[in-house]
């Protein structure tokens, strides 16, 4: 009988997503389930006895045991981590197909499928964390992050309202928002210009559930560059749009570059961690490169 080891975060989802409830569906399914608290201080302490990690959260959940693994040594750091989505957005385990009834990802445990997982690591920022498993990057994104928290819209308790929400206020300042220069370096090649957004993403979907990468995959060996120039802002609009009207969303496509090494320069002072917002010197350079196959996943 395999053990579990599940790291929870209380204030993600639900009733539905309470400790008692998660804990009776994996025993259920036939694992010893170990069960912590992130409001626990111990829930670092990772048993030697573990099989396989289960995080039940949202992004921000899994991107704190993320941080913590890289700096563990193994074979606690390739124990292979398992998703259970329950935060708002889930963008990552979206990227990585992992969606669905919590009860039918416990059973499909059963015959796991693993991957490696990819991570940027960010270097000449003066803060931390210096790393993102999600997504890097200026522009629209970390402005939305700042107008939300600006307009007290991160506190909306139920989460679909809150997506929708985020979305809204996307299309809005999509069409006010001004391109900003960016120097930008790719693998060598020079990709400077004015942008509304410059993204260096891990996973397919950013924010609130922006389908921006529909090529990539955290586990892939890239990042996807994903530019948005001056001259896309009202196909950027429509898309968001289409998002809002729950229309069948068009496949729009930007312009994307595949990158392993990625040195930026913008013309601003605002740029995002996964969903941290950050304030830098204007035109603050950084480097950004990918850290290959730094750890496992069930999907």
């Amino acid at each position: 009988m395999k053990t579990i080891y599940l790291i929870h975060n209380p204030g993600a989802g639900d009733e539905a997503n309470s400790k008692e409830s998660l804990v009776k569906l994996i025993e259920a399914a036939g694992y010893v389930c170990r069960y912590t608290s992130t409001d626990d201080d111990n829930w670092k302490d990772i048993p030697p006895q573990t099989d396989f990690i289960v995080i039940a959260g949202g992004d921000g959940t899994v991107k704190e045991v993320v941080a913590v693994l890289l700096k563990k040594a193994h074979p606690v750091k390739r124990l292979p981590v398992a998703i259970l989505p329950c935060g708002t957005a889930n963008n990552i385990a979206e990227s990585l197909n992992i969606k669905g009834e919590l009860i039918d990802i416990i059973r499909s445990w059963s015959t796991p499928q693993t991957t490696a997982i990819d991570v940027g690591e960010i270097f000449d920022i003066e803060q931390d964390p210096g790393f993102f498993i999600e997504s890097f990057g200026y522009g629209l994104f970390p402005y939305l992050m700042m107008e939300m928290k600006k307009q007290g819209r991160n506190d909306i308790p139920e989460k679909d309202q809150k997506m929708k929400t985020a979305q809204q206020l996307m299309h809005t300042i999509s069409h006010s928002y001004k391109p900003h220069y960016c120097e930008l370096i790719i693998d060598g090649e020079d990709h400077s210009g004015e942008y509304l957004m410059a993204e260096v993403m891990n996973t397919r979907f950013i924010g609130p559930n922006l389908f921006l990468s529909p090529f990539g995959h955290p586990g892939d060996g890239h990042f996807e560059v994903v530019l948005i120039p001056g001259n896309d802002q009202e196909k950027f609009a429509a898309y968001i749009d289409s998002k809002l009207n729950d229309a069948e969303v068009v496949e729009y496509t930007f312009t994307t570059i595949k990158a392993e090494d990625v040195h930026l320069k913008w013309k601003g002072r605002h740029v995002h961690v996964d969903d941290e917002q950050l304030t830098l010197k204007e035109n603050t350079p950084v480097h950004v490169r990918i850290k290959k196959n730094a750890l496992v996943f069930l999907i």
